[in-house]
């Protein structure tokens, strides 16, 4: 299968380790150009200096905050001056504080709805009038199924990532007649710095141990264990190519059949 990615110009969003790494990598070795950003420095330039070993793409690293307007503005920003051009978004954020509804204030809810939502619609927002200046592009959302499958103790991110949703779905019609592609992934359970952060409040929260809450999870997926940060930038990777030229206002899971939901 050709997927036509050498050359592109891809901006990956909290690459620097878990999921937003893998993808960057994968990325990287189809043959695109990537810039990457992420708030650490230190974890940051290693995970570039470590997807150049390994592919040898062409590759920059900006320290930026999607939390932060000014951030996102130049992490785009200079992307473009090394570039010249965007053709792939990979938004991407951590997740908020897990806990349950009466654990968190106004402040909280603002800011889980700054990490997951308005992060998206500043990134993409920046990157739009570029595709559409140059006849397209793929914009790919990085998601969680609590978006379509709500999570016991993460009703922030069920909140907040639900939106994007709503966002990706409605853009997709706009854009369109733009050749502007979006697309959602909502990552099942991964094994990665933030499933373990789970896995401990939720054994903390149950007075129970945390391979009991992991033995839990893995038993409610029909194959049996936790994905693989890869196995979700494989999709990433197919999204942005041209083999998915027909495709645009999905959402798909990635959990080994763990969502209920027919839709």
């Amino acid at each position: 299968m050709e997927l036509k990615l050498e050359g592109k110009v891809a901006l990956v969003a909290a690459a620097s380790k878990g999921i937003g790494k893998a993808i960057a990598m994968g990325l990287a070795r189809e043959g695109a150009r990537l810039s990457i950003c992420a708030r650490h420095k230190t974890t940051l330039l290693k995970a570039e200096s470590e997807i150049r070993i390994a592919t040898g793409a062409e590759i920059i690293s900006i320290v930026a905050d999607v939390t932060k307007t000014g951030d996102i503005g130049k992490f785009v920003s200079q992307s473009l001056k090394r570039y010249e051009r965007i053709d792939i978004l990979v938004t991407n954020a951590g997740g908020p504080p897990p806990g349950k509804f009466l654990d968190f204030s106004d402040d909280d809810w603002y800011d889980a709805v700054t990490l997951n939502l308005m992060s998206t619609i500043r990134l993409i927002r920046e990157v739009v009038p570029y595709m559409r200046k140059q006849g397209g592009g793929r914009i790919i959302n990085l998601g969680s199924i609590a978006a379509k499958q709500p999570i016991n103790g993460l009703i922030l991110s069920n909140t907040a990532r639900a939106g994007v949703l709503g966002l990706a779905k409605t853009l997709a019609n706009e854009l369109a007649k733009d050749d502007i592609l979006i697309n959602n992934i909502c990552p099942g359970w991964i094994y990665t710095d933030r499933a373990k952060e789970v896995i401990s409040k939720q054994a903390k929260a149950s007075n129970i141990s945390e391979d009991s809450v992991l033995s839990e999870i893995v038993s409610q997926c029909p194959l049996g264990r936790y994905g693989k940060p890869e196995e979700v930038a494989n999709l990433v990777v197919f999204l942005a190519s041209e083999c998915a030229s027909y495709i645009t206002g999905t959402t798909i899971q990635v959990d080994g059949g763990a969502s209920k939901g027919l839709i």
